[in-house]
C-alpha cells in the first residue's frame, strides 16, 4: 500500500512539473529569449614567458586529460624556395617527421613514437614551419627528447625519400584532371606571376631534382631558435615546464634569422581568361587584388564581402546565382588579405556550360548593386551578429589561442586588436559597406578565369532561353574579347603543343 501511495504522489509530481515546464516553453522559435552573452577575449600577456635564449613561449595548463601538447613554430617557408626547387618546402617537411632521426632509423622512431602513445607531426608552409608532440605527461621526458632530435638533426633518409618523391611525381600527373585545381592554379598564376611563392608549383624536373643536401640545408635555415616560438597546453605545471624547455633547448645554437616575406612585382593583366577543357561543369573564377589585414577598413570590407558573397545562403550572390536562379549549387566570394601586401578579393561559381554568361552577368550586377545602394540595415546588422556572435570560437580551444597568439606577436598584429575588434564590427554601417565596396571592389580591372569547352560556353544561353532578359553571352565582357590559357602538360606545366 505504501509502494503504491509513493508512486502515485512521484508521478504527481512528475506532472505537475511537466506541466509547469511546457508553460515556460515558448510557442514559436523566434519567442525564445537568451542570456547576452559576456566574453572577454583573453590577453596574450597573462600566457606569455620568454626563456633565457629569447624564444617567447605561450603556456595555458589544463589537467583534463593527463596529456601535454608542445608546438614549435618557425618563421620561413616556400617563400624560400631556390629557383626550380619548388616543392623542396613541403618535401623537407615531410621527411623531417618521416625520415628519421639521428639516433633512430625512420621505422624504429616511428615504432618507438607508437610504443609511447606519441602523435607527432611536422610540416612546412609558405610562410611558416612547425613541430608538434602531443604525448602522456607521464612520458613527457623521453618522448621529448626523441622528439627534439628529430627536430634538430632529421635524417632525411634516402629510401624514405624516394618513396615520397615517386608519391608527389604521382600526384602531379593528375592535376589537370580537376577543373578547380586547375582554376585555381591558373588564377594564381595571373595574379601573382609564376615564379611567386603564392603561385609557384612542383614540376617534374623541380622534384627530382631535390636531395637529401638540399633538404638539409633548407632545414637548417629555418630550424633553429632565432626562428622559434613555442606554445604549450595540456597537464602540466608552468614553472616545471619552463625549467624543461630550459634544459632541453639547452645548446641549440641560434643560426641566422629567416628572410622577410617579399611581396609580388608582377601586375596582373584584366580580361577574359579561358583553359579549354571538355567537361560539363565550368568553374569560373572573378578575381582582383584585396586588402592587407591591417588596413584600418578592413572591418568594412569584412562586412562588405559577407553581405556580397561570403556568409553563405545570407548573401547576395548566393540567392541571386544558386537561390533564385538556380545555376550553381556553389557560388560566393571571398576576400582573402596578407600581412605583408593586398590579399586578393574572388567571386566563383560553377555551373552548366549554357549558363555561365548568365551567372556571370548576375555576380557583376551584384558587385554593381552593392557600390551604388547602400546596404539595408537588416544586412548589415545580420552580418554584424554573425560575425560577433561566433566571435568566441576563435578562442575555443587553447592550442588555438595558443597558436593565435604566436602568430600576432609574429605577425606584429596591433595591440588590443581582439579586445577592439567587436566594436569596430559593431561601428560599421550602410554607408561603410558602400565605401568599401567602391573603394576595395574593382570590376573594371577583374580577371574572369573560365575552365571548360569554351567555344560551347562563350555562345550562352540564347538558343535555351525564351526570356530575352535572361539572354547572356561572354561578349558582354571586356569587348568580347577573351585570351586562351595554353593547355598545360601536368608534369612540366609548360604548354602542350596544339596537335592540330
Amino acid at each position: 500500500m505504501r509502494s503504491l501511495i509513493t508512486t502515485t504522489c512521484a508521478l504527481m509530481c512528475i506532472g505537475s512539473g511537466a506541466l509547469a515546464v511546457a508553460a515556460d516553453i515558448p510557442t514559436h522559435p523566434a519567442d525564445i529569449s537568451f542570456e547576452e552573452l559576456n566574453f572577454t577575449p583573453p590577453s596574450p600577456s597573462d600566457f606569455r614567458n620568454e626563456l633565457s635564449n629569447g624564444v617567447p613561449v605561450f603556456m595555458a595548463s589544463s589537467d583534463e586529460f593527463p596529456l601535454v601538447t608542445i608546438t614549435l613554430s618557425f618563421k620561413g617557408g616556400a617563400y624560400m624556395e631556390p629557383d626550380g626547387m619548388a616543392g623542396l618546402a613541403a618535401m623537407t617537411g615531410a621527411m623531417i617527421r618521416t625520415g628519421g632521426s639521428s639516433m633512430m632509423s625512420p621505422s624504429d622512431m616511428d615504432e618507438e613514437f607508437d610504443f609511447m602513445a606519441a602523435n607527432v607531426s611536422a610540416g612546412i608552409g609558405d610562410r611558416n614551419a612547425n613541430a608538434t608532440i602531443n604525448c602522456l605527461t607521464s612520458n613527457l621526458d623521453d618522448a621529448f627528447g626523441l622528439f627534439m632530435d628529430m627536430v634538430q638533426q632529421p635524417r632525411f633518409d634516402s629510401d624514405r625519400l624516394e618513396v615520397l618523391r615517386g608519391q608527389q611525381l604521382e600526384q602531379i600527373k593528375t592535376r589537370d584532371d580537376d577543373g578547380l585545381q586547375i582554376a585555381l592554379r591558373e588564377m594564381n598564376f595571373l595574379m601573382w606571376g609564376e615564379d611567386f611563392f603564392e603561385a609557384r608549383q612542383p614540376t617534374k624536373s623541380s622534384l627530382e631534382s631535390i636531395s637529401v643536401d638540399d633538404m638539409r640545408a633548407f632545414h637548417a635555415s629555418i630550424f633553429n631558435p632565432a626562428n622559434m616560438m613555442v606554445s604549450v597546453t595540456g597537464d602540466f605545471d608552468e614553472s616545471t615546464m619552463l625549467s624543461f624547455l630550459e634544459k632541453s633547448f639547452q645548446g641549440w645554437e641560434s643560426g641566422a634569422r629567416s628572410p622577410e616575406i617579399p611581396s609580388p612585382t608582377h601586375t596582373f593583366t584584366p580580361g577574359v581568361y579561358y583553359y579549354e577543357k571538355d567537361q560539363p561543369q565550368v568553374q569560373v573564377l572573378i578575381g582582383h587584388r584585396g586588402v592587407q589585414r591591417d588596413d584600418p577598413n578592413a572591418p568594412a570590407v569584412e562586412v562588405m564581402n559577407d553581405i556580397l558573397g561570403g556568409s553563405g545562403f545570407t548573401s547576395r550572390i548566393t540567392n541571386s546565382v544558386r537561390t533564385r536562379e538556380g545555376l550553381a549549387y556553389t557560388a560566393g566570394s571571398v576576400m582573402r588579405s596578407r600581412v605583408e601586401y593586398p590579399g586578393m578579393f574572388m567571386s566563383y561559381f560553377f555551373t552548366k556550360v549554357p549558363t555561365t554568361a548568365l551567372a556571370t552577368r548576375l555576380v557583376f550586377d551584384e558587385i554593381d548593386t552593392i557600390q551604388n545602394e547602400a546596404a539595408t540595415t537588416d544586412e548589415v546588422e545580420t552580418i554584424q551578429n554573425n560575425i560577433i556572435e561566433t566571435f568566441p570560437r576563435t578562442f575555443e580551444s587553447k592550442g588555438a589561442t595558443m597558436g593565435l597568439f604566436m602568430s600576432d606577436e609574429r605577425t606584429n598584429r596591433p595591440a588590443g586588436y581582439w579586445e577592439n575588434y567587436r566594436e569596430r564590427v559593431r561601428s560599421v554601417n550602410s554607408q561603410d559597406v558602400q565605401q568599401a565596396a567602391n573603394d576595395y571592389l574593382h570590376p573594371e580591372d577583374a580577371v574572369i578565369l573560365i575552365v571548360g569547352p569554351w567555344e560551347e560556353i562563350k555562345k550562352g544561353n540564347s538558343e535555351s532561353e525564351a526570356d530575352e532578359a535572361r539572354i547572356a553571352t561572354m561578349e558582354e565582357f571586356f569587348g568580347g574579347k577573351a585570351t586562351q590559357i595554353p593547355t598545360r602538360d601536368p608534369e612540366t606545366l609548360k604548354p602542350v603543343e596544339s596537335q592540330d
